[in-house]
This record gives C-alpha cells, structure tokens and sequence, in this order.
C-alpha cells in the first residue's frame, strides 16, 4: 500500500513539472510586440547632421598683386602656417608663402636690370663719340668758310672768272657748314631719344624690380585683426593646410570668423529636400555637448542639387542659423539638426516597426488577426500618421507574427488612393530632376568652374 502511495505521488509530481514546462514555453511563444493607434498633435521632422561655421568671417589673403602679373601666373605652396584654431592679433604672422617660384622671376628682372644698365652705358658712350666728331666736323668746316671767305677777298684784282669761282666756293663752304649744323642738331635729338629709351627701360625694369620685392614681403601673411585662426576650406571640401597650393584667382589661407553669429552647414538627401523651407525652425545640439541645447532657424535652401563624393547620391545644401550664442561654440564642430518640418493636429499615428509593404501597398498586421492596408500621411524617425485604414487605440504587431501568411488582407478599397499618391510623388521627382539637370547644364555653359563637391559624411536619416 505504501509502495503505490508513493508511485501515485512521483506521477503527480512528474505531472506538475510537464505542465509548469509547458505553461512556460507556451507564454514564451505567444509573448509578441504590439503597438498602439494613437491620436494627438504630430510632428514632421528631418534629423540632419551639419557642421558649425561662422556665418560672417573675414579672409585671409596672400598678396592681391599676384593677379596683376608681377611674376607669371602660377600656384605658390603654403610653407608654414599657424595651428588652426590660434587667436593671433592683427599684424601677427599667420601663413608663409614659398618665395622659390617667384624668386626665379626675380632673377630674371635682376638680369634685365644688368642688361638695361649695360646698355644705357653703351648708348651714352656711343653718343659722346659720334657728338664729339660732329663737333670736330662743324669745327672743320667752320674754318673752311673762314679760308674761302679769304681767297675770295684775295681775288678781288683777279680775272672775274677767278672771283666768281671764289664766289662758287665760299658759296658750298657755307651749305656745307649748314649741313653739318643740321646733322649735328637731328644726331643731338636721335642721341637724347636712345638715352632716354635705355634709361625709361632701366627705370621699368627697376621699378618692376621694387614691386616685386614689396610683393615678396607680403608673402610673409599677417592677421588684419583679431581672431581665430580657421583653415580655408577649399572647393573639393578639404582644407588648406602646410603644402596647400594658392592660386592668384583664389588667394584665402584662413578665415577670421565672427563667433557671434553662428551657422550649421549642412547636406539633406534628395528625398527630403522638398521638405525644408527657409525660416522652418530647427532644435539643435553640439555633438560635443550632449547637454546643450540650442535653437535655430533655416535660413538657405539650395536649389540645385550637388553630387557627394565618389557616391551616385545626390544632395542640397541647407543652412541653419544658431539663435544662441555661447562660447563653446567652434567651427566645424558637429551638430545634430532636427527641422521641424509642420506640425499635425489631431492626427492618428502609430510606431513606424508596424508597416510592412507587398507590392509596394502598405499594410499593418492587426491583432485581430488580419492584415489591414493603410493610407499612410507624414512620418518622422519613430512614427507615421495613418489617413485612413485603422483607428484610434486599435493595436498593431511590430514584428511578424506567427501563422500570418494565411491572414485575411481588408481594406483593399484604399489601394488605388494609396497609387495615386505614390504616382503623385513620383512626377514630383522627375520634375525636379529636370530642373536639376536643366540647371547643371546652365552651370557648363557658363565656364568650367568646377562645382563644389560636399564630404561624403553630411547625409540625412530620413523623417
């Protein structure tokens, strides 16, 4: 009796440990994700990465005389340069410009100064030695006037042939001594006009020479006031740096920004841009200032796209206006930008993990156990207003749940607005694809300034 009692209680046990086992397992399975039809006031949002920069800033140029043609075009090396983000003062040393490339024009002005002296020094002894034998020459003749003057007065008992041939004499003596003071007079204006060509040659030359040497010292970049130093970003993104090229037509080294007044300077995707319009508010943090907050304001949207960098993407500059000013603010540090693109009253919405797509119609999985289509509105990172298909505090699976393939799909009615939406956007696109194609081929006509291409980091988490 005993024995069986004992059986009978390992059983129940047994039993007990199969059903807890069982229980357990099945709460496991059927624990699922759900999320809820909310109404309320909604908010459409961008989040966008941008970078701090002065919005006003005054540059800092090597010398603008290198446009002129002082020495021949061409670009100059950056030899030394500040660390970025010194305060120097105005008059302080901020960037150096490698003087070897225009040293050699140099060289060759020096050399046409030498050559220059050397030839005023040639015509100058030339024209001593021709004047003074035109001078001996007039001299001559003068005398020979004087000889003749005399026969004639010796002659005056002779036979009148021999007087008149006196006469004859005295006669080209004195056009000869005319001639000589004529060629004197023509040899004195040809002689001035060389001196004065070699010299005025000599005087180019040198003064070249002083221009050069003024422009040399101004390789030597001061601040005009005070500020931090910021590097110059050039077109391609990067900045310059020690062994950056200057050109005469784009002669910034550094910036001197204005940190009163600060901009966020950012890329939004091409998905997005049709959003963003000036004066759309924006919160904003500093990436490194977690605890900051700021304010701020869109104040320039491009219109013309840009390409990103070794990237098929396509993306338009955004500028956001900081509201605040605080001193920890520095350029090119990142910040996160939230655009509050409009502001929904009274709207359904649900979490976003609750939309699922079959043929590019939208649908949710009801915890009725059927699949809802959707007409889906405005959406930001966490959720997306619901036009019409479901309703306030109904419930949604986030995730998929089990057996779902043989759900019953409803709301079929709503596919052809949901198609006519998505064939509304898409002409959207194109037309402003054209614009952009239209507007980049413009920008080829113009000339072939290269257009500035963003880094590749600044891109945009959809909203």
């Amino acid at each position: 009796m005993k024995k069986k009692i004992r059986w009978i209680i390992v059983a129940i046990i047994i039993t007990v440990i199969i059903v807890f086992w069982a229980s357990r397992s099945g709460k496991t399975s059927s624990v699922e994700l759900t999320g809820e039809v909310q109404q309320g006031d909604f908010e459409v949002l961008v989040t966008v990465t941008g970078e701090l920069q002065a919005m006003n800033s005054e540059n800092i140029t090597g010398p603008a005389e290198l446009r002129s043609g002082v020495f021949r075009y061409g670009d100059y090396k950056i030899q030394d340069l500040v660390v970025e983000g010194t305060v120097v003062d105005s008059g302080d040393i901020v960037a150096v410009l490698d003087k070897s490339t225009a040293g050699n024009s140099l060289l060759d002005v020096e050399d046409a100064i030498e050559q220059a002296e050397s030839r005023c020094l040639t015509t100058q002894l030339d024209t001593t030695m021709t004047l003074q034998g035109l001078r001996d020459e007039l001299l001559n003749k003068t005398f020979a006037v004087e000889e003749t003057k005399i026969r004639l007065e010796q002659s005056k008992f002779e036979p009148p042939a021999t007087i008149r041939q006196a006469e004859i004499d005295l006669d080209k003596s004195k056009r000869s001594l005319e001639q000589a003071h004529s060629n004197y007079n023509l040899q004195v204006q040809k002689s001035k006009a060389s001196m004065s060509e070699a010299q005025l040659n000599l005087t180019r030359q040198q003064r070249r020479r002083e221009e050069m040497l003024n422009v040399l010292n101004k390789f030597t970049i001061r601040a005009p006031k005070k500020g931090m130093v910021i590097y110059f970003r050039e077109w391609n993104g990067q900045k310059r740096k020690i062994g950056s090229s200057v050109s005469p037509w784009d002669l910034t080294v550094a910036t001197l920004p204005d940190l009163s007044v600060m901009i966020s300077k950012t890329y939004v995707n091409e998905i997005d841009i049709s959003k963003i319009k000036k004066g759309q508010q924006v919160r904003m943090g500093v990436d490194a200032f977690p605890d900051k907050k700021f304010t701020g304001e869109a104040i320039y949207v491009a219109d013309i796209g840009e390409q990103l960098a070794n990237t098929d993407a396509k993306v338009f500059e955004v500028q956001i206006r900081v509201n605040e000013y605080d001193p920890i603010m520095r350029p090119s540090m990142t910040t996160s930008n939230t655009i509050v693109i409009n502001t929904l009253f009274n709207v359904k919405y649900l979490p976003l993990d609750a939309i699922y797509t079959q043929d590019s119609i939208p649908f949710v999985y009801s915890t009725q156990s059927v699949k809802k289509v959707v007409l889906l509105g405005e959406s930001n990172d966490n959720q997306i207003v619901v036009d019409q298909g479901l309703e306030t505090g109904e419930k949604v699976h986030l995730s998929v749940p089990e057996n779902s393939a043989t759900w019953k799909l409803t709301g079929e009615d709503l596919i052809p607005l949901i198609k006519e939406r998505q064939l509304q956007k898409k002409k959207e696109k194109e037309e402003m694809d054209k614009k952009a194609e239209e507007e980049k081929k413009r920008r080829q006509q113009r000339g072939p300034n290269p257009e500035r291409q963003p880094q590749a980091p600044a891109v945009t988490k959809a909203g």
